[in-house]
């Protein structure tokens, strides 16, 4: 009994953790990964805080993304998570 009772907590405390990433609401319009601060990057489907610092610091160091697809050289982003943030980033206005 006392097992089932801690698997239960458990599973009650990891639970809005994991619930947090899909309750992003996708930004009204694209977000230009040129200007955004990791702030509004980290707000992206599938981003995180980390990922948007990754983001934020290559630019900082390469200078600005020419095409959306050049986020591939981000570490940690694949082709299958540019795809699903295609739609809510661009490179300019």
């Amino acid at each position: 009994m006392a097992k089932v009772c801690a698997v239960v907590l458990v599973a009650a405390l990891l639970a809005p953790l994991a619930a947090s990433p899909a309750d992003k609401k996708p930004p009204p319009k694209p977000v230009n990964v040129n200007t955004a601060t990791a702030t509004e990057l980290a707000q992206l489907p599938g981003i995180g805080e980390v990922m948007a610092a990754r983001i934020v610091r290559h630019r900082e160091v390469s200078g600005p993304f020419r095409s959306v697809n050049e986020l591939l050289i981000v570490r940690g982003i694949s082709r299958k998570m540019l795809e699903k943030l295609r739609p809510y980033v661009k490179v300019s206005d």
